[in-house]
């Protein structure tokens, strides 16, 4: 190998120092005739190559004539260097000559496991391999006492059956490994079981617990009505279902009835009161029909017309027409207002005609309805109407709309204000028009007519 390459003391004279590899000279020999010196092998190495002259001067060279520098070698190995090893922590300084000598004693000089482990480790952990790392140490189980390689030990160390080990279930409980078993199946208070009622996996110790709750288990009815036990998630449907002993309402509660009997007389409650149940009934009745008619004028009013003006339209004028011919039917429209807060108003009409119309003509009549704020209103109702059947014509300048129109007067009935309790009668034209005219022309399309009706509200005074 070339010059030294430890850390030496002191700074190294250039005497010292290899021309080739620029460290101090390992093994000098001198070059009698020049007297330049190299390291031993550097200068094979140099003359190697086919160049025989010095390195220095190129002087050529004679093998003869190159020797080996005792006095040199003398000087340099009593140089002061560092230990190979201070950067590891080493503090050992000394001359060149007895690094060896040291190295073999050196904590931090790598060695080889004499167990030949094929570890290299520093000397200083050596002890602590050979007891506690080396594989090929031997070790005596602490639990069964047997003994181990390194390497077999980590294998047993967790498989040891004299080795005590905490529950796996977390009881608390510490056991040599063989018992575990056991213990885990037929002891441990944290074991799982299968609770035979609903096969419900729970822990042993909550057992008790899960058996007052059990929706499975099997209980009593509480009013005692059978010896027969069922299952406690059943138990609330019984009692509300099936049970003769429980305590409840008259099915008419709602209506009114506030009889409670045991579920077995109630059958005999429902026969001696079925009067009084069908009045119940009717009087329920009443209020619903009373509801549903304060209900029909609301939604009237939120979606009946509040201009005066209503364009009606009559679907399936066919079917109605025949139907009309066989009885007198009577076609009422949706509502209409002569303002938000103004007069309610209604159009009938008879298909196959009413009065002198009567199955010869198409009849249409004005009602004034019953309205929220009739005590407002000015009566009797005296403003302009006029009624409009529309010619559904293609071109609108050949359309001959049929318009009839009168002005209400005070001293008619049907314009005076109107009572829940007395229906009054409607006023217009039996005779609007001929089945044998509406036909004519395009007054019916499609199955369907339009009539429009118009009430001049100028001259209503709003409230």
């Amino acid at each position: 190998m070339p010059g030294y390459q430890y850390k030496f003391a002191e700074k190294v004279r250039r005497k010292y120092v290899c021309p080739l590899c620029r460290l101090p000279m390992r093994d000098p020999v001198q070059i009698t005739t020049c007297e330049h010196r190299f390291c031993d092998i550097c200068l094979q190495a140099y003359l190697s190559e086919g160049i025989f002259q010095c390195p220095e001067d190129k002087i050529p060279l004679d093998y003869a004539k190159i020797y080996p520098d005792d006095d040199m070698t003398d000087e340099i190995v009593a140089l002061t260097i560092r230990c190979s090893y201070y950067k590891d922590g080493c503090k050992w300084i000394d001359q060149l000559e007895n690094l060896k000598s040291h190295l073999e004693s050196c904590k931090y000089n790598q060695v080889e496991c004499p167990n030949n482990c094929t570890a290299v480790i520093t000397r200083k952990l050596l002890k602590h391999h050979l007891s506690n790392e080396c594989p090929r140490r031997t070790v005596v189980c602490e639990h069964c006492g047997a003994d181990f390689t390194g390497v077999m030990m980590e294998g047993h160390r967790g498989s040891c059956q004299f080795q005590q080990v905490q529950c796996e279930n977390k009881c608390g409980v510490k056991l040599q490994r063989r018992y575990l078993s056991s213990h885990t199946l037929n002891e441990c208070p944290k074991r799982m079981l299968s609770c035979k009622y609903c096969h419900k996996d729970v822990i042993f110790d909550t057992l008790q617990t899960h058996l007052h709750h059990c929706l499975k288990y099997p209980v009593t009815c509480p009013n005692r009505c059978d010896p027969e036990r069922l299952a406690r998630g059943d138990l609330e449907k019984h009692l509300k279902e099936n049970c003769p002993s429980s305590t409840i309402n008259c099915p008419f509660q709602g209506q009114g009835c506030k009889y409670k009997s045991p579920r077995f007389a109630l059958e005999q409650h429902l026969e001696n009161n079925s009067r009084e149940h069908l009045l119940m009934m009717c009087m329920v009745a009443k209020r619903q029909e009373e509801e549903i008619l304060s209900l029909r004028a609301e939604l009237d009013t939120m979606t009946g017309n509040t201009d005066g003006t209503l364009l009606w339209k009559i679907d399936n004028y066919s079917s109605l027409f025949a139907k009309a011919k066989k009885e007198t039917t009577e076609l009422c429209s949706k509502p209409f207002f002569t303002s938000k807060y103004g007069y309610k108003l209604g159009l009938t009409a008879f298909l196959n005609g009413n009065g002198s119309g009567e199955g010869t003509h198409f009849s249409l009549y004005i009602k004034i309805l019953p309205g929220e704020y009739d005590t407002l209103l000015q009566w009797p109702f005296t403003h302009p109407v006029e009624f409009t059947l529309l010619d559904q014509t293609d071109d609108a300048k050949k359309r001959r709309h049929i318009k009839e129109s009168f002005t209400a007067d005070a001293s008619w009935k049907n314009f005076h204000r109107p009572s829940k309790q007395n229906i009054t009668l409607g006023y217009g034209y039996p005779t609007l028009i001929s089945h044998e005219e509406l036909n004519l022309r395009n007054y019916i399309r499609d199955d369907t007519i339009f009539i429009k009706v118009k009430v001049d509200t100028s001259k209503i005074v709003g409230i």
